[in-house]
C-alpha cells in the first residue's frame, strides 16, 4: 500500500496526479503547511527536508520516498507506466523531468514569492524570476511544436511540468501567446486523473485572489515553516 503525505501545491499535485493516473489504491495523509505539520518530528523521520510530498510504500518495508521527481520515478518504475524502458526514450523523459525540477519549479517558485508574497516589492527580483520562468516556458513551447506531449507518449515529464505551468498566472507569467504550450495545458488539464489529482487533499483556490493562500505563504515565510 502507498501512503501519500501531501498538500495542495504544484509539487503535491505531481504525486496525487500520478497515483490517480496509475489507478492504484493509496491512503491519503493531508499535511497542513500552515500548521507546520511538515516540520513535526514524526514527519521529518520520513522526509528530513520537511517538505511535501512524501510517500511510504508498506510493501517495501515502509520505504519512504521524498522529493516529487524521485516519487514520480519510483512510482513509474514500480508500476511500469509513464516512463519508457528503452535507454534513449527513458533518458528523454528524465531530461524533461529534470528540466522542471531544476528550472521551472525553482524559478517559478521564486517568482511566486517576490510577486505575491514578499512584504517588500523588489522590482529587480520580480523581473528576474518572471523573465526566467517565461524563458523556460518558451523552451517548452518549442519542444511541443508538432508534439502532443514532451516526449513520444504521455509521461511523468508531462505530469511534472504541467503541475507548475498550469498555475503560471499566479507568478504573473502568461502563456496565452504560446499556442503549443496552451494546447498542451488544455489537453492534459482535461484528463480525468489530472482533474481528480488537483483536488487532493483539497482544491487550491486562487480564483478569488488567493487570499488564504497568500496569508499562509506569508506566515510560513515569517515563521520559517516554508
Amino acid at each position: 500500500m502507498i501512503h501519500l503525505y501531501t498538500a495542495s501545491t504544484p509539487n503535491g499535485w505531481k504525486a496525487s496526479i500520478m497515483l490517480e493516473e496509475l489507478g492504484v489504491p493509496y491512503e491519503l495523509h493531508p499535511i497542513s503547511l500552515s500548521n507546520g505539520d511538515q516540520k513535526q518530528p514524526d514527519y521529518l523521520k520520513l522526509n528530513p527536508n520537511g517538505r511535501i510530498p512524501t510517500i511510504v510504500d508498506t510493501d517495501e518495508n515502509d520505504l519512504a520516498v521524498f522529493e516529487s521527481g524521485a516519487i514520480l520515478i519510483y512510482l513509474a518504475e514500480k508500476f511500469g507506466r509513464f516512463l519508457p524502458e528503452g535507454t534513449a526514450d527513458r533518458s528523454r523523459v528524465i531530461q524533461w523531468l529534470m528540466f522542471q525540477m531544476g528550472g521551472v519549479g525553482p524559478m517559478q517558485g521564486q517568482a511566486n514569492v517576490f510577486y505575491r508574497y514578499a512584504p517588500e516589492k523588489i522590482p529587480f527580483a520580480i523581473e528576474r524570476y518572471q523573465s526566467e520562468t517565461r524563458r523556460l516556458y518558451e523552451v517548452l513551447e518549442g519542444r511541443l511544436e508538432g508534439r502532443d506531449y514532451l516526449c513520444d507518449e504521455y509521461s511523468i515529464a508531462d505530469i511534472a511540468n504541467w503541475s507548475w505551468v498550469s498555475v503560471g498566472f499566479w507568478a504573473g507569467v502568461e502563456t496565452d501567446d504560446l499556442p503549443n504550450l496552451s494546447r498542451w495545458l488544455k489537453a492534459i488539464g482535461e484528463r480525468p486523473a489530472v482533474q481528480r489529482g488537483i483536488v487532493i487533499p483539497e482544491p487550491l483556490v486562487l480564483d478569488d485572489g488567493g487570499e488564504e493562500v497568500t496569508k499562509m505563504a506569508q506566515s510560513m515565510l515569517q515563521t520559517g515553516k516554508a
